[in-house]
């Protein structure tokens, strides 16, 4: 089993809840899909992008991705989502709150 996580900004922000909430019910249904997958421990769907930092790829619609970071093998933190089209810059921003996530570990 894997834990899901959702981000959460030191200002009280989530980004991943501000993207889902404004999908549509069936594509929103299509990505608890796949994060129902990976909390029963089917990581297939997981890409790397950057170390720890990877996607969830959903060849559906517009092409969805979730972006995540791995921490250890048992907690995946949800970062944000989007498109295929966008996908460089919501990389550019996963990462970002990736690295601000690490930190805000390593100083608890």
């Amino acid at each position: 089993m894997v834990r899901i996580e959702e981000y959460i900004s030191e200002e009280g922000k989530n980004p991943f809840a501000d993207w889902f909430d404004g999908l549509d019910a069936h594509a929103a249904n299509k990505v608890n899909t796949y994060l129902t997958r990976i909390a029963e421990g089917n990581t297939s769907s997981l890409k790397p992008i950057k170390g720890a930092l990877q996607e969830v790829r959903i060849d559906w619609g517009p092409g969805y991705r979730v972006y995540v970071g791995k921490d250890g093998n048992t907690l995946i933190i949800l970062l944000g989502g989007g498109t295929k089209q966008r996908q460089q810059k919501d990389i550019d921003t996963a990462a970002e709150l990736w690295e601000e996530y690490k930190k805000r570990k390593k100083g608890s």
